[in-house]
Order: structure tokens, then sequence, then C-alpha cells
């Protein structure tokens, strides 16, 4: 920026702006999305622009509008293989960053706690002893088996609400480091689902020694679980994407969202058998549900059960197209996003 302010007070910003040297700097100086356009002249054509834009600070107001205002004269054709393979590369580069923020939020999440990750095993079953007292105990629930039925949909709620709740807030928390180096935006919130998610496998050792008391026997089922995990991570990640995106310039989804949650949690049959509520005319509030689709399917792995096929396809498609839409609005707003942190 010194530079480009000496170069114009030494020969005028008429003559920078056709020098190539200067669109290098720009692009270099802002963000590897800025392609180099030219310039016409037919913009400083009119005199009481041209007199209010070369003002005061004249730099400055040139590079603003250059940056947030002017569309480029020359638009670089990307198709979706070059899209995506610059998009690897830079995952591939980054991915040591990424570790670390992971390893950050975990450690952050613990800070000042006395058994520390142990807690992701005591909380799910301490929440699951208390879920089982009130909807199993006091309503008259004697099957046997319902906390594992309890733990299994509390488990994957849990990490589904912590991931989407982590991934909203994480441009603004980290909007510190964004300000100062360039760090691919999106790293943010995928790293935010990733150590909630690291904590959720690790939560899920809890399930072993409570189904072997309760007598759950392991079946060729089980094989169905890693389709739930990957499932709920897809569906996280992209409504995390969303959220994410527009939590940046409306911050009062944080607190919509866990509204949202209260409802979801609810919907999700967590703690009540859904076979009442499935054979009414309320059926579709669970068929509809996405989350639903992947804890059904989880606990089919866990009980010894073929999966709904058509959860399954719902699930599937509802991630991915919640995944596209995540990335793609997100890559679209993130140039604006320095202006709202």
């Amino acid at each position: 920026m010194l530079q480009i302010s000496q170069e114009y007070q030494r020969v005028g910003m008429g003559e920078i702006l056709f020098r190539p040297w200067f669109f290098d700097r720009m692009r270099n100086a802002t963000t590897d999305r800025w392609k180099r356009c030219w310039i016409s002249s037919i913009f400083f054509k009119k005199a009481p622009l041209g007199a209010s834009f070369f003002g005061e600070n004249k730099v400055a107001r040139f590079l603003k509008m250059v940056y947030y205002d002017l569309q480029p004269c020359e638009k670089i054709k990307l198709n979706i293989g070059d899209a995506m393979k610059e998009y690897v590369n830079t995952f591939i580069r980054y991915r040591f960053l990424l570790g670390e923020l992971v390893k950050k939020g975990i450690k952050l999440k613990y800070r000042r706690s006395y058994l520390g990750i142990i807690w992701s095993l005591l909380e799910p079953l301490l929440t699951m002893i208390v879920l089982t007292i009130v909807f199993g105990t006091l309503f008259g629930n004697k099957d046997r088996t319902f906390p594992v039925y309890i733990l299994t949909g509390r488990l994957l709620y849990t990490f589904y609400s912590s991931a989407t709740k982590a991934a909203l807030k994480s441009v603004r928390a980290n909007s510190a480091m964004i300000k100062k180096v360039y760090v691919p935006k999106y790293l943010y919130p995928l790293s935010s689902v990733l150590f909630n998610y690291v904590i959720f496998l690790i939560s899920l050792i809890v399930l072993v020694p409570v189904g072997a008391v309760l007598g759950v026997e392991p079946t060729l089922y089980m094989l169905q679980i890693p389709i739930a995990l990957i499932l709920v991570f897809l569906l996280s990640y992209g409504c995390g994407m969303i959220l994410a995106t527009i939590g940046v310039f409306f911050r009062d989804m944080e607190y919509l969202w866990s509204v949202a949650l209260m409802l979801v949690m609810y919907t999700c049959a967590i703690f009540y058998y859904p076979e009442k509520l499935l054979k009414s005319g309320w059926a579709w509030i669970l068929k509809y549900n996405p989350l639903y689709c992947v804890i059904d399917i989880f606990r089919c792995s866990v009980f010894g059960k073929a999966m709904n096929i058509h959860y399954f396809a719902y699930a599937l498609i509802f991630s991915v197209v919640a995944m596209v839409i995540g990335l793609f609005c997100f890559k679209k707003k993130q140039d604006d996003f320095i202006l709202y942190i």
C-alpha cells in the first residue's frame, strides 16, 4: 500500500491505472480470488466524478472502489473441475492449520476442567440416566433396552446441535485471525464441525458397556453404523456452512437457531417411541426430518435391523444438497465477511 501511494505521488493516479504491476499488486494485496482486469478510461472522462474521486484519501478510495464496487471487465471462466481441483489443493496446503484448529477447539471446550475429555463419556451417560428416569420409570416404560434407545438418539442429536452452533459462530470467533492473515475462511466452520465430530466419536464408546449390560447383542447389521456416521457429518457440515454465512450478517441467528434446535429435538423421537406418531396424520414431522432419518438408521444398526432405504435416500440427498448450498453461499459471500466481523 505504501509503495502504491509513493508511486501515485510520483507519476499520478492516471498512469498507475494502466501499469500491469499495479493490478498484480492489487491481486496479491487483497485476495487470491481477485483476477486481473483492465479499467476502461471512460470511467475517468467525467470531470465531476474525477474531481470528487481525486480528493483527499485518493489511494484509499480507489482501492476500496476497485475491491468492493467495480466488477472485473474480463471474467476468468472456471469449470467445476477446476474449482474442485483448486478447493482440494487449498485443503491439502492448509491441512496442518486445520489440524491445529481442531486441536484448539477440543482444548478450549474442556479447558479448566478437572476431568477434561472424560466428560465426553460422562455427559451422555448421565443424560441417559436422567432421561431414562423421567421418560422410562415415571411414564411406566418397562423396556429393558430403553436406555440404549435414548442414548443412540441423544448422541447424534448432541453432535448435530454442538457442531452447527460452533460453525455458526466460527467466523466471528476467529475475526482477529481473519483480519491479520489470509487463511481460507471455510476452514473455520469445517474445523468447528470436525472437533465436535472427534468428541462425538469418543462419546460413542459409552454405547459398548451400556449395550452389553442391557443385553443388546452385536449383529452384522452394525456394519450400517458408518453410513449413519457419515450422513450425520455431511448434514451437520452442510447446515453449519449455511448458518456460518447467515450468522456473519444476521447475528440474531444464533438465538433463533437455539430455539430451532429445541424443535428439532422434539421431532427426532429421542426419548419416545415414534410408532403412534408415524401411524397418525403427523407422520410427516418425522419422515421429513433428515436428522430423525439418520438417527433411525443408527438405531436400526445397533438393534440389529435393516435400515429404511427411503430414510437413507432422503437423508443422503438432503445432506448433499445442504452441503452444496452451504459451500456455494459461503464462497459467494466470504469476501464481504471482513466488513461485518
